[in-house]
This record gives structure tokens, sequence and C-alpha cells, in this order.
């Protein structure tokens, strides 16, 4: 392909496939309802789709996009040293009455609900995502991938998507760290269930 200069444009075809793939996913995901539960949804959508291109058209190891344990040692102690920071000031923002109006409904089924919601979720991020775009960008992967997780956000209370570009990237930063999708999911696990919890009262 030749721009107006001239000159040709050369794409990576598993760049184009992760963009493209991933943000239809997204799509798809807000505009409609493939199952009963919308956490299968996304199971199917950012877990299974993302494995299928992986494994059949790219024709790769799962490994390699953070489908492993990794560093477990640096990832667990990473792992709680996030929780141990991050539960105060999630203690305080939900008990906003914004996060206290979304999130005081989801309480059902936890935490294996956020759990099914998550786990895909951070995969198609700080997996599929971040490692496929590192392979083009490097370390510039991980505010890239900070910004489609972001953009997801929208409709959720302000004051938790404006943290979301900055979170995105801490996420990735563990995955990129650790070679693993597994303690950021761990992580963000931990602060969907716990802010459900604080944002309906049950801590008191």
């Amino acid at each position: 392909m030749k721009t107006l200069l001239g000159e040709k444009l050369h794409f990576d075809w598993k760049i184009v496939t992760i963009t493209i793939v991933s943000t239809l996913a997204l799509m798809v995901d807000y505009y409609h309802k493939l199952t009963f539960d919308k956490a299968l949804d996304r199971t199917i959508l950012y877990l299974l789709v993302p494995l299928f291109f992986i494994i059949f058209i790219f024709r790769e190891n799962p490994r390699e996009y953070g489908f492993t344990l990794g560093d477990w040692k640096a990832g667990i102690l990473i792992t709680l040293i996030a929780i141990l920071l991050i539960a105060p000031l999630l203690w305080w923002v939900g008990r906003g009455a914004a996060m206290e109006s979304y999130y005081q409904q989801q309480v059902g089924g936890l935490p294996w609900n956020t759990f099914l919601d998550l786990f895909g979720w951070e995969f198609i991020f700080r997996g599929w995502v971040l490692f496929g775009y590192a392979r083009k960008f490097g370390p510039e992967a991980l505010w890239l991938q900070a910004v489609p997780f972001a953009l997801a956000h929208i409709s959720k209370p302000e004051v938790e998507t404006l943290s979301t570009i900055f979170g995105g990237f801490a996420f990735g930063w563990v995955a990129y760290r650790t070679r693993s999708f597994l303690y950021p999911f761990l992580i963000h696990w931990f602060v969907s269930s716990f802010t459900i919890i604080v944002a309906a009262g049950l801590l008191g």
C-alpha cells in the first residue's frame, strides 16, 4: 500500500490482527449479550477468542503472551504489596456516593462473578495486547494497552474511570515485570471485589 507521498506502508499482520480483534471484542461486549451471563460472554470474547488466534492463527504458544506463572516469586510479592497499599484507598473511594450507587447492586455471587468477569479481561489487555505489542513497540506497549483499557471503563463512576489510564499502566508493568498476566489479574480481582464490598456497606 502506498501513501499520497508514494511511500510504501508495511504492516505487521499480527499487530493488525491483535488491534482489530481486541477492538471488535470490546464493541461486541458492549452492544451484545452472547449468553445468559455477561461474565461468560467476556470469558469467550477476552480469553477464548485470543487463545484461538494465538494457537491456530499465529501458531504460537500462549506462554509467549503471558499465559504462564512467569516470575512467580516476584509476582506474589508484588501482588501482596499492591493489595496492602491499595486497600486503604479503595476503602476511602468506595464509600463515595457515585461508587455506592454503581456497585451496591453487584454483591451477588462474589467473589466468583468478579473472577469470571476479570480473568479474560486481564488476559486480553495484559496478555495478548501487551505482549503482542511489546514485540513491536517494546516498553511503549505498557501505555498503548492502557488506552483501550481506560476507554472501556467509560460509563463507570468518573473517579474510577479517570484513574484507569494509570491503573492500566500499573497492571501492565506488573505483567511485563513478571512475564505473566496472572498477577495483575489477582490484583484487579481484589480491587473489584473489595470495591463492591465497601460500596455495598458490608464492612460497616
